[in-house]
């Protein structure tokens, strides 16, 4: 008689010590994994979302229909355009809901977009026409008009594979919650390089207005601690004078003389204002007489070399001579430099200012010295500002700024 195997018991069992470890004997086989349930709750999720999609889908057809035939006939009256703006506003909400709908049953992680400024966007007609291009209503409308054959389809299925087809309903459910997530995602989502526009257009925005902001006060400081001071010294001085003109001649005639002397000095005082606003020799020249201008009035010699077909348009042409000019300055104060240069030209779409010196270097970004703000500036009008200034030198700074023509 065979004796019985160690594995196996008098009753053909499985003896328990093999079954530790999950194995069954000598095979050494992975037992199978517990049965669960393939309507689950995640299941039933997507099979409520895929059901609720034929009301919600005929409820946005007919909103986007009557948006766009109404919308559309009343665009030749006086209320066409706003009431079509205001339906796009609607259109927005109802995106929002049925966001919230496939985070709730589908799982969808869907960012909201970016509300519309309305209320720092001017006047009615600014307001009105940001309503009317605003491309996330106009997504959602497209959204509600292609869902409502797809929502009759899913409905339908899901409905008649209930009754007949349950064994494969959660596969199909699965497949048609997944279509579901990628319209939502691709319609109702929104655009990321829309969102880093927008984010960035409000950041240039602040940085513009804080930088008029501060030039303002900077001139009201100038007037007032300069030329208005030198003014008023000079009111009272000739009403000195005339006081004296008849009591003593030759002091008055010295008081005259001194107030002359003293419009003189209001008179260049107003004219470095003015060349610090912009300057007359940028208007009448360009670039090129009025960044020689500013490169004679370095302590170091600069080579400028300006090679552009034509003018930039005017705010362009000022912002490159500022920034030229601002550098220069920086040269002269914190450099140590021997030299200096000055090149300017086109390339493509994009005005290049480069200006380079053999000084010191060490200049940074975040060191105080300006650049900062000058980045800053440019950076508000779509340009690019690059230092590069290892200890010791030499220090070279380019800039970008967008080229676009002159007018007139």
């Amino acid at each position: 008689m065979t004796a019985p195997s160690p594995a196996t018991d008098r009753t053909g069992g499985t003896d328990d010590r093999d079954d530790r470890d999950g194995r069954n004997g000598r095979d050494g086989l992975h037992r199978l994994p517990p049965p669960r349930p393939a309507y689950d709750a995640h299941t039933w999720k997507e099979i409520a979302h895929l059901l609720l999609n034929l009301p919600v889908a005929v409820f946005g057809f007919v909103y986007a229909f009557t948006v766009l035939v109404v919308g559309g006939v009343l665009t030749l009256t006086v209320i066409g355009l706003p009431l079509l703006a205001l339906s796009l506003l609607g259109s927005r909400q109802l995106g929002k809901l049925e966001r919230a709908r496939s985070r709730k049953l589908l799982g969808a992680l869907v960012e909201e977009p970016t509300p519309l400024p309305l209320a720092r966007s001017g006047g009615p007609v600014q307001r009105l026409w940001m309503a009317l291009k605003d491309p996330v209503g106009w997504r959602t409308l497209l959204y509600d008009v292609i869902r409502l054959p797809w929502g009759i389809l899913t409905f339908c299925t899901v409905l008649v594979s209930l009754f007949v087809l349950w064994p494969v309903l959660p596969y199909l459910t699965r497949a048609m919650a997944n279509v579901d997530r990628a319209m939502v995602r691709g319609l109702l989502s929104p655009s990321d390089e829309l969102e880093r526009r927008i984010a960035e257009l409000e950041s240039d925005r602040g940085i513009v207005v804080d930088t008029a902001a501060a030039d303002l006060r900077r001139i009201e400081r100038d007037l007032h601690d300069g030329a208005q001071a030198r003014l008023v010294n000079l009111a009272m001085g000739l009403g000195l004078a005339k006081e004296k003109l008849l009591e003593d001649p030759d002091a008055a005639a010295a008081m005259v003389d001194e107030a002359h002397g003293e419009v003189k000095l209001a008179l260049q005082e107003l004219r470095d204002l003015a060349r610090g606003i912009h300057p007359a020799v940028l208007t009448d020249r360009g670039l090129d007489a009025a960044l020689s201008s500013v490169a004679s009035r370095c302590t170091v010699p600069v080579r400028v070399t300006v090679d552009l077909p034509a003018r930039p348009a005017a705010a362009i042409e000022g912002i490159a001579y500022f920034t030229v000019s601002e550098l220069l300055q920086n040269v002269s104060k914190h450099s140590a430099a021997r030299t200096a240069s000055v090149d300017v030209w086109r390339a493509d779409d994009r005005l290049m200012l480069q200006v380079t010196d053999d000084g010191r270097g060490g200049a940074r970004l975040d060191a105080g010295s300006g650049m900062r703000g000058l980045a800053e500036r440019l950076g508000a009008v779509d340009g690019l500002f690059v230092v590069d200034s290892p200890a010791g030198g030499p220090t070279v700074v380019t800039a970008e700024l967008p080229w676009r023509d002159r007018q007139g």
